[in-house]
């Protein structure tokens, strides 16, 4: 193995991945703009003279209440839907490290490192600025942990469409990392109550659904009720449902025997249930969660500034706009610092920097942690939306202008990476990294 590899921070993957996770890119970017359409819809809708039809629609109540499942629609939408979005999450993330590049620790460190870091920091800015602000203000910790990765790639497609492969790898990763993260962060410290025999029982379907799903059994009329009776049991346990969409996801088989250790075993289901979930869940489960969430009365300019002047808002504003940025760049750094590695040829720490300014766009998963955090309905819960929405503007429109920036320098990488002068639909750069 070449020196190179070894002193590279970033490193464009094969060319069989890079294929697969433009695809991914693609639709995520899709679903990226139904998101902010759903978002201004809702936005537009709450503070219209029919705001009062947005809050009997998320109010409404539909479900077997023998079964204590007779949720509002909102609530449907928070740990329903977006139990999809987490299953789809937890099939990226479990094939990248099986059969993935990122199978590579090397490769998997820069990532990783960068959601820790982008974790860690906007949780401690947050937590800093709200030590003595009291109302159990300090519940709001992990809301500016989160990286919104369906609205960082649709902002991608706008100002940073020539980004280089590496880079849009790198943020791709670190986007489902960060969601793991958020996930495991709501199942330890957002669990209000926890009913043993509910979660012991979660266990039962969730086994018999790893067993099919090992077997190839691919039978709707198997997995779907599977699947519902473990989210229903989670639900009922008192751990958030969305918690099933990850763990069911973790039981899906990558490769077709995976004690081969590697692609060539073939693929398995993930990447089939992957192919059938992803629209699904960028194309529906998340806007529709974006329109029932997103909406909040401002109260016009005074209300806005009683919104963005609440401690708690201030802390997630910081969060996302500066913690993120100082997070994910000082990860990276510190990996390059502690591995001796370098950047690619071309890239600066400018690139860097602009990418973990885009990690702080927060909005999906940060509106699920508020409502954790804080409730639905009270005015606090109000003044967190308003901040994950201001903070997340800010975060993207400041990270557009370090992008455009570099547009020049992307684009020569993008020409680079895409010449095939052996004209057999492979760049020559990808089977010069085969060669070495």
């Amino acid at each position: 193995m070449s020196n190179d590899f070894r002193t590279s921070l970033f490193r464009r993957g094969s060319w069989l991945e890079t294929r697969r996770i433009a695809a991914v890119l693609r639709q995520e970017t899709i679903g990226g703009a139904l998101l902010l359409a759903a978002a201004l819809l809702a936005m537009v809708w709450a503070n219209s003279p029919w705001a009062p039809a947005y809050e009997a629609l998320r109010d409404w109540k539909i479900g077997p209440a023998a079964w204590h499942l007779d949720l509002s629609v909102a609530t449907w939408a928070a740990d329903g839907l977006l139990a999809i979005f987490f299953f789809v999450a937890g099939l990226e993330l479990k094939r990248e490290f099986v059969a993935g590049d990122l199978r590579d620790p090397r490769r998997a460190a820069v990532p990783v490192a960068a959601a820790v870091g982008g974790v860690i920091v906007p949780a401690l800015i947050y937590t800093v600025l709200n030590l003595r602000t009291g109302e159990g203000a300090l519940r709001g910790w992990a809301i500016p942990t989160a990286t919104d990765i369906a609205f960082a790639l649709a902002v991608l497609a706008v100002v940073g469409r020539y980004l280089p492969v590496a880079l849009r790898t790198f943020l791709l990763t670190l986007a489902v990392v960060d969601d793991l993260l958020a996930i495991a962060i709501i199942a330890v410290f957002y669990t209000g109550h926890l009913s043993v025999l509910p979660l012991l029982g979660a266990l039962v379907p969730l086994a018999i659904f790893g067993v099919l799903v090992q077997r190839r059994v691919r039978s709707w009329w198997l997995l779907l009720p599977l699947a519902a009776a473990t989210w229903t049991l989670m639900h009922q346990s008192g751990v958030h449902a969305t918690v099933a969409g990850v763990l069911l996801a973790f039981t899906v088989p990558v490769l077709r025997s995976e004690k081969a250790g590697g692609p060539d075993a073939g693929p398995g289901l993930a990447e089939h249930f992957e192919h059938r979930f992803r629209p699904l869940s960028a194309g529906f489960a998340v806007p529709v969660f974006a329109l029932l969430s997103a909406g909040v009365a401002i109260g016009g300019l005074s209300g806005l500034r009683t919104a963005l002047t609440d401690p708690v808002a201030v802390g997630i504003m910081a969060g996302l706009v500066i913690g993120k940025t100082i997070g994910i760049t000082a990860a990276t750094w510190l990996v390059a610092r502690f591995t001796r590695a370098s950047l690619d040829e071309g890239l600066s720490w400018t690139d860097v920097v602009g990418l973990a300014m885009l990690g702080g766009l927060g909005f999906t998963v940060s509106l699920l942690i508020g409502e954790l955090a804080f409730g639905a309905g009270n005015s606090r819960e109000e003044h967190v939306k308003v901040a994950v929405l201001t903070g997340s503007v800010i975060a993207v429109l400041i990270a557009g202008v370090v992008l455009r920036l570099r547009n020049r320098v992307y684009r020569q990488i993008h020409a680079a990476e895409n010449v095939d002068a052996d004209r057999d639909g492979i760049p020559d750069v990808y089977e010069t990294d085969r060669d070495r």
